[in-house]
């Protein structure tokens, strides 16, 4: 049991970094240069569903891996990676339907990096530990200056699913 949570926790922290380094190569036009291109010109998500359908593309070639080493490694890892990936295409949808509402974080970084347009900061969607890792985080005081107030009202749920 020990093995398959400590794997699943690995799978979570693994999924963010090739999160935060997906999106930095996207940024250089290595992947998905024309999708995320419109990405940024909309400035809206896909919803929920098909983030996470999205990132799961790219995460199969990396979740059975483990299972060569033991099942629970390989239970644990997909759990894991799949948590996250779910995790953050939700956070991602949430920063652009309703970025006050990204508690965990003390600024949501993917919306500063939308709408201050950062496009060599912040480029984490769900997390900001690896952008502070590798120098990359950017904090703005007044992020939140041009938002309409009643976006606080709304409920963290009341966010595009499909």
């Amino acid at each position: 049991m020990w093995e398959g949570i400590a794997w699943g926790i690995g799978g979570f922290v693994f999924a963010s970094f090739c999160e935060y380094w997906g999106h930095r190569l996207m940024h250089k036009n290595i992947m998905l240069g024309a999708t995320h291109r419109n990405h940024h010109a909309t400035g809206i998500g896909q919803g929920v569903a098909l983030e996470y359908f999205d990132y799961l593309k790219f995460a199969v070639l990396l979740m059975w891996e483990p299972f060569l080493i033991s099942l629970p490694a390989g239970i644990g890892w997909l759990v894991g990676a799949n948590l996250f990936a779910l995790f953050s295409a939700f956070a991602h949808q949430l920063q652009h339907d309703n970025p006050t509402k990204c508690f965990w974080m003390p600024m949501p970084i993917h919306y500063v990096h939308h709408h201050h347009k950062m496009w060599h900061y912040n480029f984490g969607m769900a997390v900001d530990w690896w952008d502070r890792v590798f120098g990359t985080y950017q904090f703005k005081d007044d992020w939140n200056r041009d938002l309409e107030p009643a976006l606080s009202q709304k409920s963290i749920f009341q966010i595009r699913w499909w």
